[in-house]
């Protein structure tokens, strides 16, 4: 029989990655200033052992895509001392990162801070904790937690899911030895007891572009092969004004919307995020090629407006079928690894949710109906609060899984549920919609 924690918490976090922490963060600065019978009792569930933010890319040398004045909280609270300066600071290096002229640290720098903020904040988290079932009890939420093969509830009056992003793979694409994502590269690269010498990376976006030359770097005798079904890696939209489409109040103006405007406003700015590259990689990438052509050693090969037709794994490596879509021409390349960068996806909240899913409005589509805080709409008999940090895409724009807007977002969480703590909560009874 699971232990019971006689506790009812404001808020309990499913996840632990730079969203919860943001959120965490928020909280620990409400309760400051906040009266007693104010403040908010918060805890967090981490299914890893210790805090990481997809370590399996920490690659030397790669530098964030947002600005350091886009960390947990600097758009919410330019003064918090959770801020990237003020690590920095007690790091005592802030003189050298002004010194540096840049606005993006690198990752395994970003990262480092993460740690920091996430390490002050340890006594709110309970990692190695696996969350199996949430399911709905009166006035508040129970969540069935697995820590060392025992499962213990807790209950909250609010559940905030950040369970972060998958990794997406290609229809019939599988996994192995020799077949990797792009999430776990590091990771299986360290468990390589010799170097490849063909290494394959199928996918078009900035990961692919960072495995291809992670790999073509670290590996001076391997051959690289890049494939991707555009003519050439595309470089990433990243000006001011394109840049608007981040902003906290376009979240704003993307949930007032229609269904219309929404997919408009998704399709002319895909290109700031999705499958682009930032262009000083781009232009590494074909420096690289274009040496190797003068010297007559072609290391780095760019398959373009090509695909994958057929993957063949062996006992010591992967045969892969390639075509040349305009021509049909297929080349088969025996690699010693296969590493699909093609992106990551949203995790399935529903299915974590389980009997809770019941409650839970639904579009047209099958997800989830999400009002502008965040709170996923739920039917009228059902108490607790259940807030989401992705996957709200469809609702509230390109910022739903980014770093852009967490700071911002996990305030407007936080406030959420102090005002609805107290106030009435209004009876509700919302049609749903199956998927």
């Amino acid at each position: 029989m699971a232990a019971v924690d006689e506790r009812i918490h404001d808020v309990l976090g499913i996840g632990f990655g730079p969203s919860n922490l943001a959120l965490a963060i928020a909280i620990e600065e409400h309760n400051r200033t906040a009266s007693e019978k104010d403040r908010l009792d918060g805890v967090f569930f981490e299914r890893q052992a210790a805090f990481g933010w997809h370590q399996g890319m920490l690659i030397e040398g790669t530098t964030m895509q947002v600005s350091f004045l886009k960390d947990l909280v600097t758009m919410r609270n330019p003064a918090s001392d959770f801020s990237f300066l003020s690590y920095l600071h007690e790091k005592q290096r802030l003189v050298d990162f002004i010194n540096h002229k840049t606005m993006f640290p690198t990752r395994v720098e970003y990262h480092d801070y993460l740690e920091w903020a996430a390490a002050r904040l340890d006594g709110v988290v309970r990692y190695d904790s696996e969350v199996v079932e949430v399911s709905p009890a009166g006035e508040h939420i129970e969540v069935v937690v697995r820590r060392d093969g025992r499962a213990a509830v807790h209950r909250a009056r609010n559940v905030v899911l950040a369970v972060g992003l998958e990794a997406n793979l290609p229809e019939g694409a599988e996994l192995g030895d020799r077949v990797w994502h792009n999430l776990d590269l590091l990771h299986r690269v360290d468990e390589l007891t010799e170097a490849p010498r063909r290494c394959i990376v199928v996918g078009a976006g900035q990961s692919a572009a960072e495995a291809t030359e992670y790999l073509h770097r670290t590996f001076a005798d391997a051959e690289v092969c890049s494939v991707f079904g555009r003519y050439g890696f595309s470089p990433a939209d990243d000006s001011p004004f394109a840049n608007r489409i981040f902003d906290p109040r376009a979240v704003d103006d993307f949930y007032a919307a229609s269904p219309e405007v929404r997919r408009d406003l998704m399709n002319y700015h895909r290109n700031t995020n999705y499958s682009v590259v930032d262009l000083d990689l781009i232009e590494e990438l074909y420096s690289r090629a274009y040496q190797e052509k003068v010297r007559g050693e072609q290391r780095l090969r760019i398959f373009n407006a090509s695909r994958v037709t057929d993957v063949s794994p062996r006992a010591d490596g992967v045969s892969v079928t390639v075509e040349f879509r305009p021509s049909g021409e297929r080349t088969v390349l025996d690699a010693d690894l296969l590493v699909y960068a093609t992106g990551c996806r949203p995790r399935d909240v529903f299915q974590l949710l389980g009997d809770t899913a019941e409650h839970c409005a639904r579009d047209e589509r099958g997800r989830p109906q999400v009002e502008r805080d965040y709170r996923v709409r739920t039917t009228g008999d059902f108490q607790g609060g259940i807030y989401l940090q992705g996957g709200t895409e469809h609702t509230h724009g390109l910022t739903s899984s980014l770093l852009s807007n967490g700071a911002v977002r996990a305030g407007e969480i936080r406030d959420s549920i102090v005002t609805r703590r107290q106030a009435p909560r209004p009876a509700r009874d919302y049609a749903l919609t199956r998927g």
